[in-house]
């Protein structure tokens, strides 16, 4: 579904976010609308690698790109993750624009954590249980996060957790289900390119992100948000409780 830039875009953007955790909209054309619209649906978090008004710009810069933890400012694939994984309360939203699109490839990645979870629990209900156990995953090194990949909070609704690179440790009792969890992923992933001025947004607790390689001179904005009270959009997702196993 994509939203229209109307006055009433963030509750719009709200709705779609509470019914589903993700939405798509066009029609930014300038950095400080793109702020401004931001602002509207969130207070805006600053990053690591945000300038002043919060806004990273992701594009190929080359030796930094090859840093760990930085692969964001390069030009390979992106695996399927969440943001600030090592943090202990991640933003809740991401939101993405285009600049400029690549000559090829840099296709967007979007995997519904929900999904993931359902799928594995009729599947492979050993794994969830291995994937939900706390401390069993730590996130961003020493002084990261130590959890799961799946938590339970509140409300006895579930958050995810993810990433696949050198800044993140599963535990031995973890390791053996980690390709399940990676088939389950692919299983539900959805790619898409977008064109200047269009963009999106996705519940940071629930859904994962990506990319795929790219050439050319790809240029995205990205914005971290935690969503105003009045929205009431909910944290990550809600499900029955897994089915016992023999």
């Amino acid at each position: 579904m994509f939203v229209d830039l109307q006055q009433d875009w963030a509750a719009k953007i709200a709705a779609q976010l509470t019914k589903d955790g993700f939405a798509r909209f066009d029609g930014i054309r300038t950095r400080t609308q793109l702020v401004t619209l931001s602002a509207s649906l969130g207070a805006i978090i600053a990053h690591r690698d945000s300038n002043d008004d919060g806004v990273t710009t992701l594009e190929n810069r080359a030796e930094l790109g090859q840093r760990l933890g930085f692969a964001g400012f390069g030009t390979g694939a992106l695996p399927p993750h969440t943001d600030r994984s090592g943090e202990i309360n991640p933003p809740a939203l991401l939101l993405l624009v285009c600049g400029h699109r690549s000559a090829s490839g840099g296709e967007c990645l979007a995997i519904d954590g929900r999904s993931v979870y359902t799928d594995l629990m009729h599947t492979n209900p050993r794994a969830i249980q291995a994937l939900t156990r706390p401390r069993t995953a730590l996130f961003g090194g020493a002084s990261g996060y130590l959890g799961s990949v799946f938590e339970h909070t509140q409300g006895g609704r579930i958050r995810i957790r993810l990433r696949m690179d050198g800044l993140v440790q599963y535990s031995p009792e973890l390791t053996p289900w980690l390709p399940a969890l990676t088939a389950a992923i692919e299983q539900h992933t959805t790619r898409f390119a977008l064109d200047p001025g269009h963009g999106y947004v996705l519940h940071n607790h629930r859904w994962l992100h990506g990319r795929t390689a790219f050439t050319g001179d790809r240029l995205m904005y990205r914005l971290s948000l935690n969503p105003h009270p009045e929205f009431a959009i909910p944290s990550g997702f809600q499900f029955p409780d897994i089915p016992a196993v023999a």
